[in-house]
Order: C-alpha cells, then sequence, then structure tokens
C-alpha cells in the first residue's frame, strides 16, 4: 500500500524521537567496530561486542513486548483512524488521505458508514451524505444521500478499522522476518567479534 495512515496518538509521537535515536547508537556501535577491526584494539573491539550484544537483547526485549501488545497496538490504529475523520471537512491532507485509504481497502468509516453521521458536513440528517470515496464507483457527488440508504449497494458495506488490522496482521510477518534476519547478522557480528578480540589478545600475549 503507498498511502499513509496518520496515527495521532501521544503513544506514537515519539516514533520519529525513537528512530533518530537508534540512527545514533547505530553509528556509535559502527564506529568503534571499524575502528576497533582496523587499529585492532582490544578495547574498542570489545565495546563494539558489548553494545551489539545490548542492541540484541533489546531488540528480542522489543519483540516479545510487541506480540504481547499488538492488540493495544491494534486499537490505538482504530482510534486514531476516527479521530482523523474528524478533520475530514477542514484538513485537506487528511482528507485526501481517508479518500485514498477508504479506496484502497474498500471501506466507508471507521466501523462502518454511519460513523460519517458524527463528522462535518455529513452530519446533517437531511442531506444524509456520505464521502464520494465511500462510493463502489467513485464519482462526483456519488456519496449524497446515501447514509439514508440503510445497507445501500453502492457504498462499501465494511469499516475501515478491520481493513487496517488485517493489513497489519498480514505485514507484521514481513517486518518479523526482515527482523530476525537483522538479529542473525548481529549475532554473527557478536561471535566474529569475539573471535577478533582473541586474536588480537592471544597477539599481546605473545608481544
Amino acid at each position: 500500500m503507498n498511502k499513509s495512515v496518520v496515527i495521532s496518538n501521544a503513544s506514537s509521537s515519539g516514533v520519529p524521537i525513537v528512530l533518530l535515536i537508534v540512527g545514533a547508537v547505530i553509528f556509535v556501535v559502527s564506529f568503534f567496530g571499524c575502528c576497533g577491526a582496523w587499529k585492532e584494539n582490544y578495547c574498542m573491539v570489545t565495546t563494539f561486542a558489548i553494545l551489539l550484544t545490548l542492541i540484541f537483547l533489546v531488540e528480542i526485549a522489543a519483540a516479545i513486548a510487541g506480540y504481547v501488545f499488538k492488540d493495544q497496538f491494534k486499537a490505538v490504529i482504530g482510534d486514531s483512524f476516527k479521530i482523523s475523520m474528524a478533520t475530514y471537512g477542514s484538513d485537506k491532507e487528511m482528507k485526501k488521505a481517508i479518500d485514498a485509504l477508504q479506496q484502497e481497502f474498500k471501506c466507508c468509516g471507521g466501523n462502518s458508514s454511519s460513523d460519517w453521521s458524527h463528522v462535518p458536513p455529513f452530519n446533517d440528517t437531511k442531506k444524509g451524505s456520505l464521502p464520494d470515496s465511500c462510493c463502489k464507483n467513485e464519482t462526483e457527488s456519488c456519496g449524497v444521500g446515501e447514509a439514508k440508504t440503510p445497507l445501500s449497494s453502492k457504498i462499501f458495506p465494511d469499516g475501515c478499522v478491520e481493513g487496517l488490522k488485517e493489513w497489519l496482521d498480514k505485514n507484521i510477518k514481513i517486518i518479523a522476518g526482515v527482523a530476525i534476519g537483522i538479529a542473525a547478522f548481529e549475532l554473527l557480528g557478536i561471535i566474529f567479534a569475539c573471535c577478533l578480540m582473541k586474536g588480537i589478545r592471544s597477539g599481546y600475549e605473545v608481544m
């Protein structure tokens, strides 16, 4: 999927900061590893091995926490989508994102199309309108009056929250596979660092 899902939640607002910190940590670890191997410095290689081991353990802990709290994360996505809906009439970028998402997932509203009845400008019960992106065949003003017809065949019957959860379940397996691959390389890095430490120490003992 090439569309963005905006998550407006306090628990997710720190993600960019976390990514920056992770990037800085990786840079520091890489520095110790490269310089230690190049200079054959025992202390730097040892520091590299220790830091890489700590990162490896943190990743395992994060994977366990992610599995334990996966249902809560799905709830955050659902709640955030509903919060985003509230800005549909005032935020053009959000409108585009939600419209694209509804067409992509073939859905309407959070849990159902009735969620739009609480969102301006669709809270006018007399008009009973829905966003055009709720229409199976999207055309201009195709959503006008469709909220008055329960189970309209012209409107996507399912809400977007379930679609987002299914998409997350599908893609989290890919993410898990990539994470396992990275962890395997880190484990190899730890093993090679230990071997290098042993070689450097043996060289010191010979001298």
